[in-house]
């Protein structure tokens, strides 16, 4: 029976050491993301997107009127 509890302490400590350097290679994928400036060129293309759309839809909106005015000589 001692056999039986050893092999199951020598399961439980194998076990912990294996969480222990999946949660450090996790924090260290994690350091690698946020250091390569994922976050930073993300955010830029956002903004980069919403300055696009904003273009377009003052290009619309000057369209619209002009399309409005040319109606109204009409």
């Amino acid at each position: 029976m001692a056999k039986n509890g050893k092999w199951k302490a020598a399961a439980q400590r194998a076990a912990r050491a294996a969480a222990r350097e999946a949660d450090r290679l996790l924090r260290l994928a994690k350091q690698r993301v946020e250091s390569s400036g994922a976050k930073q060129r993300l955010k830029r293309a956002l903004q980069k997107a919403g300055r696009v759309l904003k273009a377009a839809g003052t290009a619309a909106v000057k369209a619209g009127i002009a399309a409005g005015k040319e109606a109204a000589k009409r």
